[in-house]
């Protein structure tokens, strides 16, 4: 199934298909991509991203780990990660920062955690890759969960990397 959000004037394409390369099948039509376990896990990625979409608007709340209740930044992250995995996260963003594989800014994949210095402390605020620079996050009393450009001075100069985990 192809999945497409526009936002922000972007196109943010995330989907867990291929298209066909059959004789006959036209633009438009894909069939479920190859199974296997970098594809599955690449899906689950994708599907942490795609949900992050979906909680657009909801309000920050500072502890906030719901949608009924708001999120802050880890709280959005661990919904999130026990929705799609049925595992649990620990922690705020420091803590969750501990966990996954440390990849490059180069490496970034739909689905990635990307970590921020926004309080004078390293790894102190998460979001979620999206691709094209952005990510979605929720940012600060007042607030709502966004979708923000990694490019923009302020998040340029306060990343502090970012991490795949393990789903």
């Amino acid at each position: 199934m192809l999945k497409t959000l526009v936002t922000a004037g972007a196109l943010v394409l995330l989907s867990s298909t291929a298209m066909a390369d059959e004789p006959g099948r036209g633009p438009g039509s894909f069939e479920p991509a190859p199974a296997s376990a970098e594809a599955s896990l690449f899906s689950q990625a994708q599907e942490l991203a795609m949900r992050a979409l979906g909680f657009i608007g909801v309000r920050y709340k500072w502890g906030g780990s719901s949608p009924d209740t708001g999120f802050d930044c880890s709280g959005l992250i661990r919904y999130l990660y026990a929705q799609i995995t049925g595992q649990t996260l620990q922690g705020n963003a420091a803590e969750i920062s501990r966990v996954g594989a440390v990849i490059d800014k180069s490496e970034l994949q739909p689905g990635d955690l990307v970590f921020f210095n926004t309080l004078r402390r390293p790894f102190s605020h998460v979001g979620i890759y999206l691709g094209d620079s952005r990510f979605v996050h929720a940012p600060s009393r007042g607030g709502a969960v966004e979708i923000v450009d990694m490019s923009q001075r302020y998040w340029k100069n306060r990343y502090n990397g970012a991490r795949r985990l393990p789903i």
